[in-house]
């Protein structure tokens, strides 16, 4: 008799402000092709302080996630300025982080990949290429790559 572990969830963490694009992120995660569970924080100030796990505060126990999805209009931090200090701490640069934006231009796109972004996805108008991007993201990141064992859940 074979026991089947089951496997762990993927944790993502959506940054997001705007609460239709995270509505249409969970549900698009409802189907991906593996488990995962996904955190959503609605500007720059709250991202910081999930990933690094504020001790006094809401996130002391917030998991350690596998991948972040990023938007780079957000309140109170901005998404480069998140991105920045994400890749500055030697506790979160392996998290790969995507940003995920509405835009085209070609500064913002050079800008995140001078801070060292994963990948920069603008984010389609239509709800059907929208939930195709996002498979397309999580079959990557869930299931394609090989990340760092133990880099990007390192605890702090």
């Amino acid at each position: 008799m074979s026991i089947t572990k089951k496997a762990e969830p993927f944790e993502i963490l959506l940054i997001d402000d705007n609460p239709g694009d995270a509505r249409l992120i969970q549900e698009s995660l409802r189907d991906a092709p593996a488990p995962n569970r996904l955190s959503v924080v609605e500007d720059g100030m709250q991202a910081l302080a999930f990933l690094r796990r504020a001790p006094a505060g809401l996130y002391a126990g917030a998991p350690r996630p596998g991948l972040i999805l990023l938007d780079l209009n957000l309140p109170k931090k901005s998404g480069r300025e998140v991105l920045a200090e994400i890749k500055q701490d030697s506790h979160l640069r392996r998290i790969p982080v995507v940003v995920l934006s509405s835009s085209r231009d070609e500064h913002d796109i050079a800008t995140c990949y001078d801070l060292h972004a994963n990948g920069y996805i603008v984010k389609p108008v239509d709800v059907g290429p929208f939930f195709q991007v996002i498979r397309s993201i999580v079959e990557f990141w869930l299931k394609t790559v090989s990340l760092p064992p133990g880099g990007y859940t390192d605890r702090k």
